[in-house]
């Protein structure tokens, strides 16, 4: 309760625009499902306690007298008031301020944006994916007091909003505040009175935080007894037989934050050398933040049941997207970060870890094919990370990944798939990088291809250009990039109709005018020579044999780490009617001269960029089109 020191005292506060905004969408509820923010604050209050267990490592002190975490549910139905405490760390006045008053985690920009581009349809399961599990408290409270001591301190404070504008936060007598940890009170709207009952309570504590690892209290009024609902027993200490999959998935969003159903559970008790037992999942769905570029692992390190740190590194960064926890023995509860980073213990059960991840994924793979395949579309990316950054597993990762390809359709193929399936002679397997697949299938390199039906890998991820530098070849068979270097596709017979409409040497005429063209565009290109890929365009832009692909060195100079890419081939299509003509007109120096650079700036364009001298281009252009309309 605010005192009346307290109402003097209470210093005002405007939110963050941010944290206004969210507040207004949870007031005016965006969600179908009100009952999540219970379980928001019960994961929060969790954390609290773990914290506390952590600090008291080396502060025993901060224990006092009261050395087991808990967590209380007070129910007021006459004062239309439900009460969340706990005697976890507690906060100082200004870890209240950045904790209610801020919202830290990144994200919440593009939680917003998805919310008001789909308010019918996203539900409660955007709440924790975006580090706003607190103010989902308002969705069904009109007010909300937060009264909280930090464990050792000796003052407490109140934090007080009616989630509309801002709050206030003023000092209150310890007296009535707890003895440390937080007590929230949440006035209860008139439409969610029934968040006041037992009954409508002990549902969603049951369904949604039964495997909490601290045990959660109820008591039906003020002053009343309260009885234990949960014992806060570790889900992962117990037998995978003794485990439902309702209870795996009560745990997966209790740790995870979100409101998904978990692609893939991994539980494992390791024995020998190194003890441990490790609890992960795979989501169900992309979390928020998955590909910023700061964004760490979400798994969390116990010793013997004590929280420890989420920061530790016990998986590879490819991975973290899975979420969980391990807990082992063999590192002592006084272990420092700096000691994490550089154990072997940690070292060891790291690699046990992410080899037990990788088969369970791989397992997937065989015996559901459809679940897989959603989990590849989610998380494929990060997994094609680890083709880069990790040796020691890369021929495992590139088997287990899945590709659209020029014969795929709408489905995948695995490079298994593409090797077995390989032309007679074919020593390559062939990829072309870009942005999305609308702009691959229209790309004139795949023409020589196409027509002698050899497959292609369609790579539209940032990550594939870096990849398949690092791993040159699967099964014995290089990967080549269809936009750098020669084709090699004279040894592919093409289809007879195709036969029939080329000739397989440019005739000499057209020889002539590749001959021209090369001198005239020397300061633009490296080579101009006729091609063996073009089959309906006239024209293609290709790297050299040596240094970056097309993709790869554009991609390397938009991030600024290429200050200028190789002199490009120009390759023609000699059977182009097009080219043709332009190699008829032998005797029109002026036509041919124009004609070799605009259709270098027909390639640019194919290629996806714009033409070198866009004035230059015009005028060109324009004499060009007064001739032909002479």
């Amino acid at each position: 309760m605010t005192t009346t020191t307290a109402e003097n005292s209470a210093e005002s506060h405007v939110f963050e625009a941010d944290v206004a905004r969210l507040l207004h969408m949870m007031v005016h509820s965006v969600y179908s499902d009100k009952d999540v923010f219970l379980r928001e604050l019960i994961s929060n209050a969790a954390d609290a306690c773990e914290k506390l267990r952590y600090e008291a490592i080396a502060t025993p002190a901060l224990l006092a007298n009261d050395p087991d975490s808990r967590i209380l549910l007070t129910l007021d139905e006459e004062g239309n008031r439900l009460i969340v405490e706990d005697n976890g760390i507690g906060m100082s006045r200004d870890e209240m301020i950045e904790a209610l008053g801020t919202i830290a985690r990144s994200g919440t920009r593009a939680f917003m944006e998805r919310v008001e581009a789909n308010k019918q349809g996203e539900g409660a399961q955007l709440i924790g994916q975006f580090g706003v599990g607190f103010y989902s408290c308002f969705m069904v409270a009109d007010r909300v007091d937060v009264v909280s001591r930090r464990a050792g301190a000796e003052d407490a404070w109140l934090w007080s909003s009616d989630g509309k504008g801002g709050y206030s936060i003023a000092p209150i007598d310890v007296s009535e505040a707890p003895a440390r940890g937080t007590r929230i009170t949440l006035h209860l709207m008139e439409d969610a009175k029934s968040y006041a009952s037992r009954w409508s309570v002990e549902r969603i504590v049951k369904e949604q935080s039964g495997h909490v690892p601290v045990p959660i209290r109820i008591a039906e009024k003020l002053g009343a007894e309260a009885v234990q609902l949960t014992d806060g027993s570790a889900l992962w200490t117990k037998s995978k037989n003794d485990i439902s999959s309702e209870e795996y998935t009560d745990f997966y969003r209790g740790i995870s934050g979100q409101y998904d159903e978990p692609a893939l559970t991994v539980h494992f008790r390791a024995e020998g050398r190194h003890e441990y037992s490790a609890l992960a999942f795979v989501p169900g769905s992309q979390p928020f933040d998955l590909f910023d570029p700061d964004r760490k692992g979400r798994m969390k390190l116990y010793v013997k049941r004590v929280f420890i740190t989420d920061e530790a590194e016990l998986l590879p960064r490819y991975l973290r997207f899975v979420r969980g926890l391990v807990d082992t023995a063999d590192l002592p509860l006084n272990v420092s970060r700096e000691m994490i980073q550089e154990s072997p213990i940690l070292s060891a059960i790291r690699k046990g870890v992410t080899n037990r991840i990788i088969t369970a994924i791989e397992k997937l793979a065989e015996s559901d094919k459809d679940a897989f395949l959603k989990l590849w579309e989610n998380f494929g990316s990060l997994i094609k990370e680890g083709i880069y950054e990790d040796f020691e597993r890369r021929s495992q990762l590139m088997a287990l990944s899945r590709f659209r390809t020029t014969v795929s359709g709408d489905g995948y193929r695995s490079l298994s798939d593409y090797v077995k399936d390989m032309k007679e002679g074919q020593q390559s397997i062939y990829y072309l990088a870009g942005n999305s697949l609308e702009q691959l299938n229209a790309s004139p390199q795949l023409e020589g291809f196409r027509a002698r039906g050899i497959e292609v890998l369609l790579l539209t991820d940032s990550v594939d250009s870096f990849w398949v530098t690092n791993a040159p070849e699967f099964e014995g068979k290089a990967l080549k990039s269809i936009t750098q270097g020669s084709a090699d596709l004279a040894q592919f017979a093409k289809p007879e109709k195709d036969k029939e409409a080329t000739d397989e040497k440019a005739p000499a005429e057209v020889q002539a005018f590749i001959d021209f063209a090369r001198e005239k565009l020397a300061d633009q290109v490296s080579d101009v020579r006729a091609s063996d890929r073009l089959i309906e365009s006239a024209v293609c832009l290709v790297a050299p044999e040596q240094g970056y692909d097309r993709q790869l060195e554009k991609i390397l100079q938009g991030a600024g780490r290429l200050e200028a890419g190789a002199k490009p081939i120009l390759e023609i299509n000699g059977d182009h009617p097009v080219v043709k003509a332009i190699a008829a007109r032998g005797d029109q120096p002026a036509l041919r001269d124009d004609a070799a650079f605009l259709l270098l700036d027909q390639a640019r364009v194919l290629d996806g960029d714009k033409p070198a001298d866009p004035r230059a281009f015009a005028e060109r252009l324009a004499r060009l089109m007064e001739k032909a309309l002479q």
